[in-house]
């Protein structure tokens, strides 16, 4: 901890905003922080978001106003009413960012402080690694990173949750715990219980690896970035010049089409992954002069000759495919026919193709649509379904629906599996995932 706040102290000298959730990381850099405000009397702003998904929040927001009162800091609070659906957490974080943005600008402030540690950096690799990301996501994220007019710092990256765990119990740090955090239902909290204590086993400071493997990341990815900004002529106003990009390297041109995503999304660039930046790169190598492909939020990728560029389709309402081994579906997802999965969810289903009439079809939901739901008795309405898992209307539309020759339905994907699924180990000769 002496070297975080000896970093605090060689990099803050203005007004700081802390975000504060009142558990024990956000409450060990918050007591640093007062540590520095006594010593160099710097004004404290204190940021606290309630994102009303619990109960104790209410108690939380309380337990962190009174430490403010006790220390002199001064005490922000957002809560958010209601999330639009698309997906919480990007969109809680969303949020917070725009809270930051706000106090920034009221209090001109150049810094704003998070609690982020080694364990969290050590998480959002792993995470993307398997979810897929690019050379920028891979790396994690940094100590100091930059937003417009500010600067975000993560003073506790090099340590981890148990020593800052240890540093609390020893300076009697109180704290609020977030049940939450264990709950395995979060991706987060799988690699947090099981992978990571395996990897400390492996080496106690197996973090400190992580963070050199992020540096070296981003460098690679400055290094590269500069590179592509002076190829100016290869993407320009949102359009890909691919006889240009062609006589690029292989790296280089995945580079720029990630550049391209960051172009069209913006803000919503999570629902973007490495799967989609293939889709892109195999359409612009193929022969087909003319070509889409559908991509997230309602864009098509159209190659017409020797451009490709991202437009907004809005006379999408249904569709209907023939299913073979692959299909890249209007919503911006995928169904692949795979070898072999261990995966079990609802985005996979196995199925013998003695018990269904093929071709398979996807396509979207038609008025009095049912499925035999699997180990339930009697069928229910694909309507009633969406509304159980609560898909928002806007998706609904959109999604696809499975059924073999015969109009039997035999996979929501995502969602629901039918009668027809098998067990693992159970006979089945087709596979197929969704994502």
């Amino acid at each position: 901890m002496d070297e975080a706040y000896s970093f605090l102290a060689n990099t803050v000298s203005d007004s700081v905003i802390v975000a504060c959730s009142g558990g024990p990381d956000s409450m060990a850099l918050l007591s640093l922080v007062v540590k520095l405000k006594k010593e160099n009397d710097i004004k404290v702003i204190v940021a606290h978001i309630n994102h009303n998904v619990r109960s104790e929040s209410e108690s939380e927001k309380d337990f962190v106003y009174n430490y403010c009162v006790s220390n002199d800091l001064i005490f922000e609070y957002m809560k958010i009413e209601n999330y639009d659906g698309y997906n919480f957490e990007n969109e809680a974080r969303d949020r917070r960012y725009s809270f930051f943005d706000e106090l920034v600008n009221k209090y001109s402030c150049k810094y704003v402080l998070t609690a982020h540690h080694g364990d969290d950096l050590m998480e959002t690799i792993l995470m993307r690694i398997v979810r897929g990301s690019s050379l920028k996501g891979y790396s994690g994220f940094s100590r100091i990173s930059n937003r417009e007019g500010y600067s975000i710092i993560r003073p506790l990256i090099h340590m981890t949750k148990d020593e800052i765990l240890e540093y609390d119990k020893l300076n009697g740090i109180d704290y609020v715990i977030d049940k939450t955090n264990f709950l395995d239902v979060h991706t987060r909290n799988r690699y947090r219980k099981y992978i990571l204590p395996d990897l400390k086993k492996e080496d106690i400071n197996v973090h400190d690896k992580f963070y050199k493997f992020s540096n070296m990341l981003s460098e690679y990815d400055s290094f590269i970035d500069r590179y592509v900004d002076s190829l100016s002529d290869v993407f320009v106003d949102g359009v890909l010049n691919i006889s240009k990009l062609l006589k690029l390297d292989k790296i280089i041109i995945f580079r720029i089409i990630n550049r391209m995503f960051e172009y069209y999304y913006g803000d919503m660039l999570f629902c973007i992954n490495d799967k989609h930046v293939q889709l892109v790169y195999d359409l612009v190598t193929s022969s087909k002069p003319n070509a889409f492909i559908y991509l997230p939020l309602g864009f098509k990728g159209v190659r017409s000759y020797d451009k490709f560029e991202l437009v907004k389709f809005s006379d999408v309402h249904s569709y209907d495919f023939e299913f073979n081994e692959f299909i890249n579906l209007p919503n911006g997802k995928n169904i692949e026919l795979v070898k072999n999965t261990s995966v079990n969810d609802n985005n996979v289903i196995r199925l013998n193709s003695a018990d269904v009439l093929l071709p398979l079809h996807v396509r979207t939901r038609l008025n009095g649509d049912r499925m035999v739901i699997k180990n339930m008795i009697g069928s229910r309405k694909i309507k009633d379904i969406f509304i159980d898992c609560k898909v928002p209307m806007h998706d609904r539309d959109l999604w696809p629906i499975v059924l073999d020759s015969a109009s039997n339905i035999v996979w929501l994907p995502g969602l629901k599996k039918s009668k027809f699924d098998k067990k693992i180990g159970e006979d089945c000769d087709i596979i197929l995932k969704y994502y």
